[in-house]
């Protein structure tokens, strides 16, 4: 089923207003990806180029520079998490689960959401069996939290034509890789729909860092201007948004930008209009308007 064929346009002027526990204005989730990288095939992203070009193997720089982040930045970002005291989801290969037991520890301890984010850090394009991919996270997740996960995030969005007709036939409620709108809508599959929740493009640290190469206050900034706006258009036509804040431990747990994402937080927290959310409680929400219509 082609994109156009899953969703019709539908301008979010006019819609019946989405309501937030609370009186809440705008739902914001922290969405943390960890992820595990193959230390034998071409690494997703490069941070250090190989001097004479071409595909090195093992990629030991690079497959370095993205383990600091479970070693170290993860650790460093937790501790930021924990003093503002909020919610995270923590999108997650299934693979990582059983290759980084302390950080799946550490989650399960928070309660925070564990959302599906492919059994390997690989395009969902290439993976051999859609169907098993997705079951084999499923399942991992439900093994470390005692539930199966509600949600789905394609490593790098990536889907197949079929994705999210498998993701309902495996049990999943939404998916976050659809980044068209500031509240969650609904996708048509071959059986039943299942709801997108915003996930984010502009507000996450591999766009800002990686490939656009903005300096670390970018974060904090981009960050605070979103949730103004966001904000200012909730109050303007009375239907709450949705804000996503995307962070990598290898990014955003680097030394040099923490204290951007723990200023962002701040600014965000000043504001009894905010929530911070899951991202299945913003489908709880969602679901609860479409039932009242």
């Amino acid at each position: 089923m082609k994109p156009t064929e899953r969703i019709d346009y539908e301008p979010i002027g006019g819609r019946p207003a989405l309501r937030l526990p609370g009186g809440a204005r705008v739902a914001v989730w922290l969405i943390v990806n960890i992820e595990e990288w193959s230390d034998t095939e071409p690494m997703p992203r490069t941070v250090l180029s190989p001097p004479a070009g071409g595909i090195p193997s093992p990629d030991v720089p690079n497959w370095s520079w993205h383990e600091y982040g479970n070693r170290v930045g993860f650790w460093r970002m937790l501790r930021v998490i924990d003093q503002h005291d909020i919610p995270a989801a923590l999108a997650v290969n299934g693979s990582a689960i059983a290759a980084y037991p302390q950080i799946t520890e550490a989650a399960v301890r928070r309660q925070w959401e564990f959302i599906g984010h492919g059994f390997t850090q690989k395009n969902m394009q290439k993976v051999p069996d859609e169907r098993l991919d997705i079951q084999r996270t499923r399942d991992a997740i439900t093994a470390a939290t005692g539930k199966p996960p509600r949600g789905w995030l394609g490593p790098g969005l990536t889907e197949t034509w079929e994705t999210p007709d498998l993701l309902v036939e495996e049990g999943y409620e939404y998916v976050c890789d659809w980044v068209l709108d500031d509240q969650p809508t609904r996708l048509r599959t071959r059986t039943t729909p299942i709801v997108n929740v915003p996930y984010t493009q502009e507000c996450n640290d591999v766009a800002m860092m990686l490939i656009q190469h903005h300096t670390a206050d970018e974060y904090r900034r981009r960050a605070v201007d979103q949730f103004d706006q966001l904000l200012a258009d909730a109050q303007a036509d009375g239907s709450s948004r949705v804000m996503a804040l995307v962070v990598h431990p290898y990014i955003m747990g680097a030394p040099h930008r923490l204290k951007y994402l723990d200023l962002a937080l701040e600014h965000i927290r000043s504001h009894a209009e905010a929530a911070f959310c899951t991202g299945e409680q913003i489908h709880d929400s969602y679901a609860a308007r479409a039932t009242r219509r």
